[in-house]
């Protein structure tokens, strides 16, 4: 983890009305603004497992969330229970 910079602003991607520790993803974006800007992502359970990928692989991951590319990951967990 030591090319992990120590100074990151880790934000948490869980639901407003989330409580309780998770386990929840954590976002970090590294220095630069181009495509090549390192972009972390860790689970609040296992801080030091941090996996790095790029600005332009993380916008393209987005941009397919929001298109719905990624929904058949999900479908039958709606009658899950809530994570508390």
């Amino acid at each position: 983890m030591s090319d992990i910079p120590p100074d990151l602003t880790w934000t948490r991607a869980a639901p407003p009305e989330a409580t309780g520790p998770g386990p929840w993803i954590e976002v970090a974006f590294g220095e630069g603004d181009d495509g090549d800007a390192p972009v972390y992502l860790r689970e609040t359970s296992a801080p030091d497992n941090v996996v790095t990928t790029n600005r332009r692989k993380w916008d393209a991951f987005v941009l397919g969330v929001q298109a719905g590319e990624f929904d058949h990951f999900v479908e039958g967990l709606e009658d899950s229970p809530p994570h508390a």
